[in-house]
């Protein structure tokens, strides 16, 4: 008797797979209301404290750019169109939860608590840049495409074995989430539920890869199936569904269910770093007029003013206020002692061997005259 065939239905499987992923989203492109029950229970003060913030963001992107330009910055990564994927998630934790960030993700390291002429010591290489105050919850950017998330799984652990309530949050890009590192901490992080929030800020280029070359994924939020973990798609652009998405993130992990992943769909304006990325040359000036009628400056803007919470007027004040703040930055960084080669071979070394000690005495010599 001939062998019953078995029938499997691949293509089936695969839209069972892509089919329960929908995009959050609480505005549309002109500030206004499409889904109420994503709307968050945010106070008017708290709605134009998260509003300052952004435009904060985008005005230290602008003179950050201008300052490297000038060679008074180094490395810097611009985050111009990313504000509510970072400010309105950052919005959603508390000052004892820990923040683990990427290179991007200095705008939301600032606001946790570290100082300003700091993260420009840090842009500059200087070690200073890496002395954080005492009670500042967070790790210096993470250069290491993805490597963020491995030790924020580890952070996470030991905050559920502590019996803590604060989480751990962390942030890579598209690219991170093709990273081994990437897949090592959510699924690490699922098997020992532990206490973290998981961020792709999927802005459509690795660099210059695109997002549809990186993964044949319909999502990159499903990635977290195979970790067993829960995750969500969000409009990147959508500060208030950004905030309402990572709010519930963090309580859901606070609460000791494990780690969710969400995906924000963002954009960057700008190059992928300042050290030499032309995005000209992958990407359209169709793609970024789409992008840019979505920026979530302009749609909460809107917003704002229609609530009569904002104005032309306060958000002038708010750029002028961030200028003197980033000039006195600036200023309180060139202060600070310039570093020497004995410097770095000091701090290199905890118990230095004879032949660093005596390079030490050269450069010391040398660096005395």
């Amino acid at each position: 008797m001939a062998e019953k065939e078995l029938t499997i239905d691949f293509e089936a499987l695969l839209k069972d797979v892509n089919a329960d992923f929908p995009v959050y989203q609480t505005l549309d492109e002109e500030g206004k209301v499409i889904n109420e029950n994503l709307v968050p229970d945010l106070s008017d003060d708290e709605l134009v404290e998260l509003m300052t913030s952004m435009v904060w963001s985008r005005v230290l992107d602008q003179r950050s750019t201008a300052l490297n330009r000038q060679g008074r910055l180094g490395f810097f990564a611009p985050t111009a169109g990313q504000e509510a994927s970072q400010l309105a998630s950052h919005f959603a934790f508390e000052k004892e939860d820990v923040l683990l960030p990427g290179y991007r993700d200095v705008p939301q390291l600032i606001k946790h608590g570290l100082p300003l002429a700091e993260a420009f010591l840090w842009s500059r290489g200087h070690v200073a840049g890496n002395n954080y105050p005492a009670d500042l919850k967070a790790l210096p950017p993470q250069i290491i495409i993805g490597a963020q998330y491995v030790q924020a799984a580890g952070v996470a652990l030991g905050l559920k074995k502590r019996d803590s309530k604060n989480v751990v949050f962390t942030y890579t890009g598209d690219g991170g989430s093709s990273q081994g590192d990437f897949y090592e901490a959510i699924n690490f992080a699922g098997a020992y539920h532990a206490n973290a929030v998981f961020y792709i800020q999927n802005n459509g280029f690795a660099i210059s890869t695109p997002r549809e070359k990186q993964s044949a994924a319909k999502t990159l939020a499903q990635k977290a199936v195979a970790a067993g973990i829960p995750g969500i798609q969000v409009d990147g652009m959508d500060p208030l569904a950004v905030y309402y998405v990572s709010k519930k993130a963090r309580e859901w992990a606070a609460s000791g269910n494990g780690p969710v992943l969400i995906e924000t769909l963002t954009y960057r304006y700008g190059p992928h770093t300042l050290s030499g990325d032309d995005p000209t040359r992958y990407r359209t000036k169709e793609m970024d007029d789409e992008w840019t009628k979505k920026d979530p400056l302009v749609r909460f803007r809107k917003y704002l003013t229609e609530k009569g919470l904002w104005s032309e007027e306060k958000e002038e004040q708010v750029i002028e206020a961030t200028k003197e703040e980033i000039k006195q930055a600036i200023t309180d960084a060139d202060r600070v002692p310039k570093q020497k080669v004995s410097d770095f071979l000091k701090n290199m070394y905890e118990v230095q061997p004879q032949n660093i000690k005596e390079q030490i005495e050269f450069y010391e010599a040398k660096e005395s005259k």
